[in-house]
C-alpha cells in the first residue's frame, strides 16, 4: 500500500467532512470546497498553513507527536481516527533497525481451544486480523456454518460479506455490517502496512467486489469492541445478539467474540434449538485463519 496517498487520502476526506461551524468557526460567503480549508484546520491545530498544507500530501516523517494530536482535535477525529493517524506516521518514518518479520500464527494453541469448549450456550469464535475465522466453540460452529462451509470464502467473513449473494440473507444489516468490515481491515491496514496475507485479502476485495471498493474509498476506520448483531440463520431463523470482543495478547492479531442473547429472548429459545440440532461429535478447530465483523 502506498503510505503517502494513503495519509494524503485520510487527512483530506477528515477535513471534507467538518463543517466550518462544526468547528465553531464562521463560513462567511461561498466556499469552493467542502468542509474546512486547509488553512483553518492549520490555524485550528496551531501549525502554519504551509506545514499542514505538507501533511496533507501526505508527508507524515517528522510530524511530531504534538502537531499529530493538535491536527487529530482540529479534525475532530475519534479514538480509533486518532490512532491511525499515528499509525500513518510511524509508517512514514524509516525505521533505523530492520525487525525480523513476524511469523504469521496459523495453530491454535490447545489450551485456547480447552477454554472455548467449555464456553454454553454462548456463540463464540475467534478471528484474526484477516477476518478468517480460527477457532470456535461448538455453538459458534454452528452459528457461523454458512461463513465456514462456503468454499470460495475460506472461513474468511470478509470474502462471504462482500462476494456470496447469501450473505445479504444472513446478515439482515448487511449495508452496516459491510461498512463496519471495511473501516475495521483499514484500521489494521494503518497498524501494518506491510502484511502480505491483509493487503492479498484487501487487493482481493477491491478486485472483485464494487460494493467493497467504495467503502475502501471513504478511508473510514473504527474498533470493533461491543455492539448489537442480527443474523438470519438458514436452521433457526433470525437471532438477535449483543457481542463482546477481547483481544488475544499472546497472539497478535487475534480476539475473540462472543454473542449473548436476552434471558429468556426469542433469541436464546432458537440458540438451544440451534445448540441440540448440531450436538453431535465434531471437530471444533478450525482448519483456516477470520471474523464476524458486523
Amino acid at each position: 500500500m502506498d503510505n503517502q496517498a494513503e495519509a494524503s487520502d485520510f487527512l483530506r476526506t477528515r477535513r471534507a467532512r467538518i463543517t466550518p461551524e462544526q468547528a465553531g468557526l464562521i463560513s462567511g460567503g461561498r466556499r469552493r470546497v467542502a468542509g474546512l480549508r486547509r488553512e483553518e484546520v492549520a490555524m485550528l491545530a496551531g501549525t502554519s498553513s504551509d506545514y499542514y498544507t505538507r501533511m496533507e500530501r501526505g508527508h507524515l516523517a517528522g510530524v511530531s507527536l504534538e502537531v499529530l494530536e493538535a491536527v487529530a482535535r482540529a479534525l475532530q477525529l475519534d479514538e480509533a481516527e486518532t490512532e491511525h493517524l499515528h499509525n500513518l506516521a510511524r509508517a512514514s518514518n524509516p525505521s533505523p533497525v530492520r525487525r525480523r518479520p513476524k511469523t504469521p500464527q496459523s495453530a491454535v494453541r490447545p489450551s485456547l481451544q480447552r477454554f472455548l469448549d467449555t464456553i454454553t450456550g454462548t456463540p463464540t469464535w475467534v478471528r484474526n486480523k484477516q477476518m478468517d475465522i480460527v477457532a470456535t466453540n461448538p455453538l459458534g460452529r454452528a452459528l457461523l456454518a454458512p461463513v465456514l462451509d462456503d468454499p470460495a470464502s475460506r472461513g474468511n467473513n470478509a470474502l462471504f460479506t462482500f462476494l456470496n449473494p447469501a450473505a445479504r440473507i444472513y446478515y439482515p444489516g448487511w449495508e452496516q455490517g459491510a461498512s463496519s468490515i471495511v473501516a475495521t481491515l483499514r484500521t489494521e491496514a494503518g497498524r501494518d502496512p506491510h502484511d502480505k496475507a491483509l493487503t492479498g485479502l484487501i487487493g482481493e476485495l477491491v478486485t472483485r467486489s464494487d460494493e467493497f471498493r467504495v467503502r475502501w474509498a471513504s478511508h473510514d476506520v473504527r474498533y470493533h469492541r461491543t455492539g448489537a448483531k442480527q443474523i438470519h440463520h438458514p436452521d433457526v431463523g433470525d437471532l438477535e445478539f449483543t457481542y463482546e470482543a477481547f483481544d488475544l495478547p499472546d497472539s497478535p492479531g487475534w480476539s475473540m467474540y462472543a454473542c449473548t442473547a436476552a434471558a429468556g429472548s426469542p433469541t436464546e429459545e432458537r440458540l438451544a434449538l440451534l445448540g441440540s440440532l448440531t450436538a453431535t461429535p465434531a471437530t471444533t478447530t478450525v482448519g483456516h485463519d477470520a471474523d464476524l465483523d458486523h
